[in-house]
């Protein structure tokens, strides 16, 4: 077998079809199909399934394709280690991240990290926190956001800011500085699940309520058109907030939620990998809420956290 057949398995895995997988990797359709049946033929055995929804691998294929992912990382943590040794970073960084941090918090740190090792090519994918935990165990990324505590994971802190509610314009909660989680349980709840229900469903638990969802969205802009159209109430991270839409407004939490972030690393992190962490660490601000705007955002004032470089 070849590093392309295998390659190619998981672009096919990935894609969900032979012609989508030969677009990705530049390759035509009948050389995709080639390159599997090969594989298939030096395994013997089927690795894919073709269905009406496409192709999707058997228990076979799934096996072999978690063996073809950490035999293209190593491959490629060969090339980078050496590398390495000479002083230079190069290959891949695999970076996963949660859709409220991207903008946010990664993009920054991701400009001074392409300056400072312009040859790591970056690849970025979004997912919630179980998502980017379940690529981390896998090796599907090399490193990747992720909600604290996390036990067992290598990482670098990156950022801890409060979660706030989030109210229809003229919602009658809205008249108070503050909003409780008793007052939340009794109004329709819009629940995000793009990765920070986690932190504000315990702190729920804590005091003895439950937010059942009316509704759920996976994106926070979605979550607050809903708010805007009067269908619920929410809580969303404040850092996500880079402006307050008008048909919405924003309060303090009672009791005081914070969400903290790290980046963590996959198990036998490349150069690459580590030297994003180190990029996080360097440039790292733990962001404090201290009041609320006219309009009831919070205001934050960051408190540099940042080691030398």
């Amino acid at each position: 077998m070849t590093l392309l057949q295998l390659r190619v398995l998981l672009a096919v895995a990935e894609h969900g079809g032979f012609t989508a997988a030969g677009t990705a990797l530049g390759m035509s359709q009948p050389a995709v199909s080639r390159a599997v049946s090969a594989l298939e033929s030096e395994l013997d055995t089927v690795l894919l399934r073709r269905g009406r929804d496409g192709v999707a691998l058997t228990d076979a294929g799934a096996r072999a394709a978690t063996h073809a992912r950490e035999a293209l990382r190593q491959v490629d943590l060969l090339r980078t280690e050496v590398a390495a040794v000479s002083g230079r970073v190069t290959g891949t960084l695999r970076l996963a991240s949660l859709p409220s941090a991207t903008g946010t918090l990664i993009a920054a740190r991701l400009r001074g990290f392409a300056e400072r090792y312009p040859l790591v090519t970056v690849r970025l994918l979004e997912g919630s926190d179980e998502e980017i935990r379940d690529w981390l165990d896998q090796g599907v990324v090399d490193a990747g956001v992720v909600t604290l505590p996390a036990p067992g994971l290598h990482l670098e802190l990156l950022d801890s800011h409060e979660m706030v509610a989030v109210l229809p314009a003229g919602h009658a909660l809205g008249a108070g500085d503050t909003v409780t989680y008793q007052a939340l349980a009794a109004e329709p709840f819009i629940r995000s699940s793009c990765g920070c229900a986690r932190v504000f469903e315990g702190v729920a638990r804590e005091v003895g309520v439950r937010l059942d969802p009316a509704f759920e969205a996976r994106e926070l802009s979605a979550v607050l058109e809903m708010v805007g159209a009067g269908l619920g109430v929410s809580i969303v991270p404040a850092v996500a907030l880079r402006t307050v839409p008008a048909e919405t407004i924003v309060r303090p939490l009672v009791p005081r939620t914070v969400r903290t972030l790290g980046v963590a690393a996959a198990a036998g992190a490349s150069p690459a990998a580590r030297a994003f962490l180190e990029e996080v660490a360097r440039t790292r601000k733990v962001v404090v809420p201290v009041s609320a705007d006219a309009g009831g955002a919070p205001v934050a004032a960051p408190v540099d956290a940042a080691r030398p470089a």
